[in-house]
């Protein structure tokens, strides 16, 4: 028994798409020399902490500046933020990266490396989440480490919560996906099982794991009072509403939501710049889930994103800008554009971080703004028009009460509140949809609404948007290595 956990622990498997690092031990796991010959209560509890790992914007957790390979980062700014009308890839363009270009205006190809970030950063992380679960439902090693039933409890929560949300960013970008749920003991026997299944399928995984997940954690704000960046039973529910809000079950989002509202955990925060701020980190009421990145940590821990910020890159197109109404304060509080800075991303407002690879500034995921406008769409589309309207009036509410930049008030008359008798649903649609693209520009959310709503192509049609960019390809070096049991997505 002990010989075959520690086996799993040493090869659990990532699929990558950099040959380099198909020969290589998994990064950030147990090493020979740190595994113990029977496992231990710390071992165990380190399989789940360093599943979180691969949500981190640290740099070169997988390869070592393989920009081109795409693996250097997660990506995420790029999949999502580059590719919609928010952001382009730096102030003053050039041919630096120009692979990241190419998600500007979709002349990519499967070969392009930019997929191999989000691909390999989650299903590496699947499969540390996947060795964390089978060792915490091995009934026998439980029994031999005498583990505290409610430790173990909240460990398989959050391993079942992590594996949840890599298979929800694994879907959303290239719908199909290879469903690996235990760990596995070659890259040989990784390419065997890798067939993408039916996407429904992956669904009801995820439906299943935060079922269960929201079953084993405590029912508290945070999980462990003294760790509050682990995943929380507030997490669990945030991520049932948002598959919900995916599939459009629009009641079942509302109720949730209404859980979340029961437990009485969050609140927008009076200002909204608390909720990037460093100095206010795990110490706000908005934030519902977030990577803690740390600096000066071995190995590093911090947000390299906060260096390409200091390279140049990391900008706002010209329309997003002009998407903010006069004098809201949440554009100075996403981008200085003086300054050239991305106050959002860097968590201060004064360039402190800009160029740094070891940023403690953090990476949110779920913040309270974000499920808020999730009912009010919800509540559209089930016919409460003026309830929607409310919800939304709320977050500009908070927007225009917000602290401004110069430590004043937004002058009288900044973002009134919409009309709530109004019962055009396309109006209060397109209300939703401004509101959303303001209160969250730069957070990762505009490309997948895009999508989701089905007009990505309406938006960036002008952009070479075409209709099989509505799921990205898979990355072409895992299709050349299993030899075609991997599919490619049509149109690529």
């Amino acid at each position: 028994m002990k010989l075959k956990h520690n086996i799993f622990l040493l090869a659990t498997l990532f699929l990558v798409s950099c040959e380099g690092y198909l020969t290589e031990d998994p990064i950030g796991l147990l090493t020979p020399e740190q595994v113990n010959l029977e496992p231990t209560t710390t071992s165990v509890n380190y399989s789940v902490s360093s599943s979180y790992q691969l949500l981190s914007s640290t740099l070169n957790i997988i390869g070592e500046w393989g920009w081109d390979d795409g693996t250097v980062t997660r990506n995420d700014f790029i999949l999502h933020d580059i590719a919609s009308d928010d952001m382009q890839k730096k102030w003053n363009p050039d041919g630096d990266q120009a692979w990241m270009d190419q998600f500007n205006n979709f002349s990519f190809v499967a070969s392009n490396g930019g997929f191999n970030g989000t691909w390999s950063y989650d299903y590496e992380g699947i499969s540390r989440a996947n060795t964390a679960i089978s060792y915490l439902t091995d009934d026998e090693m439980m029994g031999k480490l005498n583990m505290d039933p409610s430790l173990k409890d909240r460990l398989l929560g959050e391993s079942y919560f992590l594996r949840a949300f890599y298979y929800f960013d694994l879907v959303t970008v290239f719908g199909d996906v290879p469903l690996l749920l235990t760990p596995l003991a070659s890259f040989e026997e990784a390419y065997e099982v890798a067939v993408r299944v039916d996407q429904a399928e992956v669904w009801a995984q995820i439906t299943s794991d935060l079922a269960n997940a929201k079953g084993l954690l405590p029912n508290s704000k945070y999980s462990v009072e003294a760790e509050k960046w682990r995943a929380s039973k507030g997490a669990v529910i945030a991520m049932q509403a948002k598959v919900a809000l995916f599939n459009e079950n629009w009641q079942e989002v509302i109720n949730l939501v209404g859980e979340l509202e029961t437990l009485g955990f969050y609140q927008l925060n009076a200002n909204y710049f608390d909720c990037f701020s460093v100095a206010q980190e795990f110490a706000d009421d908005e934030v519902i889930f977030a990577y803690d990145h740390q600096s000066s940590q071995t190995p590093q821990k911090g947000n390299g994103l906060c260096a390409l910020i200091g390279w140049g890159f990391v900008a706002p197109e010209a329309n997003f800008v002009e998407a903010f109404e006069a004098n809201d304060p949440r554009l100075f509080y996403t981008v200085d554009i003086d300054a050239k800075n991305v106050n959002k991303l860097l968590g201060t407002l004064d360039g402190t971080n800009k160029g740094n690879d070891d940023s403690p500034s953090n990476r949110i995921y779920i913040r309270w703004a974000d499920v808020l406008l999730w009912k009010a769409e919800a509540l559209l589309e089930t016919g409460k028009p003026a309830e929607a309207v409310g919800v939304i009036n709320t977050i500009r509410q908070r927007a225009r009460n917000s602290v401004t930049a110069s430590g004043g008030t937004a002058p009288t008359g900044t973002l009134p509140d919409r009309n709530v008798n109004e019962t055009d649903a396309t109006v209060i649609k397109d209300w939703l949809i401004h509101e959303r693209r303001v209160e969250l520009g730069f957070e990762s959310h505009r490309y997948n609404d895009l999508r989701r709503w089905g007009i990505a192509k309406d938006v960036l049609g002008s952009r070479g948007f075409q209709d099989h960019n509505y799921l990205y390809p898979i990355p072409q070096g895992e299709i050349d290595k299993s030899g075609g049991s991997i599919t490619q997505n049509a149109g690529y």
